[in-house]
Parts: C-alpha cells; sequence; structure tokens
C-alpha cells in the first residue's frame, strides 16, 4: 500500500445494487480509489462494522442547539458539525417561515457557507405555503408564492437555491413552481391545502419534490384522495419521508415505500436546533418550541415543530423497525436525494471516483462509530487497528466547525 492511500479491509460494503462482505475500500486524497482486492499489511481492519455512503439530508432547519434560520454564520457551522457528526455529509439548509428581507439576509449567508462547501445549498421552507395546514410556521408571516418574491428569495442565494416549498393552490402557487423549474430549483410541494387535481396540475407544471409526505396536508379520503395520492403515484415525484417513529405510523411508512419504492423516496430529518441536544425550551425562527422526551412541539402544544432527528437513528430504524434492506435504506438516506440535487457524480454510492464520504456502523447495533468526509475522518477514525500488529496514529480529526470547510459545490 503506498502511503498516500488508505485502505478498508474486512468490512460489508453496501454498493449500488448489492451488499460485499469482507469487502475492501481504498481511498486517495479525497475520493474513493478502488473497490475489491485482497487485504494487505498496513489496511486497517473494519471486520465486524458495515460501510455505507455518507448521509444526504435535503431538509434540516438546526442541530447542537443552532438554526441555520439565525442568519449567523457560526451556528450554520455548528448545525452542519452535529449532523456531520452522525453521518450527514452532504446537508441542504432550511429555512422557516419569516419575513421575505430576513429570509433573504439568511439565505445570503448561507450562500457563503455553500461557497465554503459547508452545505450543498439552501431550502426555503415559508412563507409560501398555506394557513390551514402551517404547521410550525408563523401564520402573520406567511404570503402567497407571488413569482417576484420567489425570485427575491432564488436570487438571494445567489445561484445555491435548491429547493423551495410551496402550497400549489395559493394565487401564483402554479406560475412559481413554473418558473422555479425553469430556473433549475426544486419545487417541493407542501404544507398545503391542496386537492388532487390541483396537486397534478402542480407536479404537471414542474413540482417534483412532496416536502415531509403525510405531514402538514390533507389525510387520504375514498372520494378526495388529496394531494398525498397524486404526490404517491407520479413517477416524476421523490417524497421526503421522516422516520423518527413521532411523525409517521411504521405502517404509513410501509405504505409509501410499497407505493413509490426506495427509489423515489428520500429519507430527510426535518430537525431543528434540538437534534443532537437534550430537552428543553429552543427557538424555530420566530416560534419557540419546547422538547420533551426527544419530541419538539410548539410551547403553545399545536404542532408538532420539526424532529430532534439524526440520520444514523433513522438509519437504524429502517432496518430494525422498517424491515428495509441495507440497499433500500441506503437508497433513500443517500443515493436518492444525492441524485435528486444533482450530485450523483460525486457523493451518494460507494463507487470508485466519487468523493470519499463514509459513515461506519456496528454490522450488530447499527451504532454509528466513525464517520469520513472528503477522505478526512471527521470522528472515530482512531478505533481501526491496522491488519499488522502495530496501531496507527489516531486519524480522529476532532476540532471546531471550521474543519468542515471544504469548497466543492
Amino acid at each position: 500500500m503506498t502511503a498516500d492511500l488508505l485502505a478498508l479491509s474486512g468490512a460489508r460494503l453496501v454498493l449500488p445494487g448489492r451488499v460485499v462482505e469482507n469487502g475492501r475500500l481504498s481511498i486517495r486524497g479525497r475520493e474513493i480509489a478502488g473497490l475489491g482486492g485482497t487485504a494487505t499489511p498496513g489496511d486497517l481492519d473494519l471486520a465486524g462494522y458495515t460501510v455505507v455512503p455518507g448521509f444526504v439530508d435535503l431538509h434540516v432547519h438546526g442541530g447542537g442547539g443552532a438554526s441555520y434560520a439565525s442568519g449567523i454564520a457560526e451556528e450554520a457551522l455548528r448545525a452542519a458539525r452535529t449532523h456531520l457528526e452522525h453521518g450527514t455529509t452532504t446537508t441542504v439548509a432550511s429555512t422557516v417561515t419569516g419575513e421575505i428581507d430576513d429570509l433573504a439576509r439568511q439565505a445570503a449567508v448561507l450562500s457563503e457557507l455553500a461557497e465554503d462547501g459547508v452545505v450543498a445549498g439552501v431550502h426555503f421552507e415559508g412563507p409560501f405555503i398555506s394557513r390551514n395546514r402551517c404547521g410550525a410556521h408563523r401564520p402573520d408571516l406567511l404570503r402567497d408564492p407571488d413569482p417576484a418574491l420567489v425570485r427575491k428569495l432564488v436570487d438571494a442565494a445567489r445561484g445555491h437555491a435548491r429547493m423551495v416549498t410551496l402550497a400549489p393552490e395559493l394565487p401564483g402557487g402554479l406560475d412559481s413552481v413554473r418558473m422555479l423549474a425553469d430556473l433549475g430549483v426544486i419545487a417541493a410541494v407542501g404544507h398545503t391545502d391542496s386537492d388532487y387535481s390541483r396537486t397534478l396540475e402542480a407536479i404537471g407544471a414542474g413540482a417534483t419534490v412532496a416536502t415531509h409526505l403525510f405531514n402538514a396536508m390533507p389525510g387520504i379520503a375514498h372520494r378526495a384522495p388529496g394531494p398525498i395520492v397524486a404526490l404517491l403515484e407520479d413517477e416524476r415525484v421523490t417524497v421526503e419521508l421522516i422516520n423518527d417513529g413521532v411523525h409517521l405510523h411504521p405502517s404509513v411508512l410501509d405504505l409509501a415505500y410499497g407505493t413509490a419504492g426506495a427509489s423515489r423516496v428520500a429519507l430527510i430529518t426535518d430537525a431543528m436546533g434540538a437534534a443532537g441536544m437534550g430537552d428543553g425550551l429552543y427557538p424555530l425562527g420566530p416560534l419557540q418550541v419546547e422538547v420533551k422526551d426527544g419530541v419538539a412541539m410548539l410551547t403553545d402544544g399545536s404542532s408538532i415543530a420539526g424532529s430532534t432527528l439524526t440520520l444514523d437513528r433513522a438509519l437504524r430504524r429502517c432496518l430494525t423497525v422498517g424491515g428495509l434492506s441495507w440497499n433500500q435504506a441506503v437508497e433513500s438516506l443517500s443515493t436518492v436525494p444525492a441524485r435528486l440535487l444533482g450530485l450523483a457524480d460525486k457523493v451518494g454510492t460507494l463507487e470508485t471516483g466519487k468523493l470519499a464520504d463514509l459513515v461506519v456502523v456496528d454490522s450488530t447495533s447499527y451504532d454509528l462509530v466513525a464517520v469520513m468526509r472528503r477522505g478526512q475522518w471527521i470522528l472515530g477514525g482512531d478505533r481501526f487497528a491496522p491488519i499488522t500488529t502495530a496501531r496507527p496514529e489516531p486519524t480522529h480529526r476532532g476540532g471546531g466547525p471550521e474543519d468542515i470547510r471544504d469548497a466543492q459545490w
């Protein structure tokens, strides 16, 4: 093994469409250099562990006590670092409903972090959503999706706007969907009171994502199927699901997977600042949230307010509660969202030439034990001994949020 080559041997590797036992993966610099081959002295011994691609989160508001909606770069760095330590190597930063000018200022800060490679772009959730389905968004700040206002926010992100969630039944909704599609920004249907027909119109106009399907939208009725059925049945739509055991019953997850399949499901956290933290009071944009027993609710008790989920926990739930295979879980946690973001040539699968974004989990307990981003151990790398008797110097990078700055996107 050459000095600049790092090889991991003996692990279960979850590769596109297959799982390889006792596999070998080599890394050179920032990229995966190869898969396969015979273990050699100096390889790190990962027997008993499973390696999966780094997770890709399309929809996350914060973590580590910090919020992307704060408009403060240091908070955004802390939030990104928190989720990185739980395996999310690619993050889209989500805002929450606020004044248009405030959202534009937040987008300007987040766009700088996107240029530094901390986040992979900006997702605007609100203010262009239904008052009837606003959830943890302040009703008095909601606006109709006037294309000019939507464009103002997209422009404020300076080329880093990835997704806008809106209610297509509102005035300007369909025109905004068409505009977003033309701009190459994902139009997502969510926090909506739309019916089946209007949802189909939105999909026809270019909407390609269902924001946290089932949550903050009408349920399915036998004579009024509503948006859920329209979004599930159309192959052009990727559906977000929050697999935290709070937002969705396991049977509802089964329904979504049975209808759409893993190739159209993107598992998200929708996490707010309490992710990675304990119970207590936390801000969510202009609102106050109380977390009790890990469940985030508005302090008035009127609505769930995002989640405290991290994607390593979502992986464990997929395998232990959801009954998904390794390949199905990885597809929804990494491959599908990477493809949706246009990043499938860089991340989302373990393949030669892609970025070395890896998550290592215990093959029995499914606990996360190590994370690598761009070929650098973020945590846990010092626990793996080489196949020779000599142990390597610890490779745990640790450090502060500045370690995750990496101009990439």
